[in-house]
């Protein structure tokens, strides 16, 4: 294998990163976005932050006045879609409980 075959994989923009996810969060309708946060229903479920390198979520268990968080960490792309698939998820099974 020669060094024309390696290639970088793309730098993470963790900025880009987050307008992307906040764009996908508003089409997921019982979810309301306040001030940076997200919610269901009245409850807090998920937060979201930036530092230079990666995008910090916090999500929560289940909607609670005081929930108990579960933190991920995305460091690329896949992280953040693995991050949406999460969220996702966790809000059809809220949904339906």
């Amino acid at each position: 294998m020669s060094d024309a075959d390696d290639f970088a994989l793309p730098v993470f923009k963790p900025e880009a990163a987050m307008q992307q996810l906040q764009r996908s969060l508003r089409e997921l309708r019982p979810l309301v976005e306040r001030g940076g946060c997200y919610a269901l229903q009245g409850h807090t479920v998920l937060e979201l932050e930036r530092d230079d390198k990666t995008l910090i979520a916090r999500i929560a268990k289940r909607p609670a006045h005081a929930p108990e968080w579960e933190t991920k960490i995305c460091r690329s792309s896949a992280d953040v879609r693995k991050l949406l698939d999460t969220i996702k998820l966790r809000l059809t099974r809220w949904t339906d409980e």
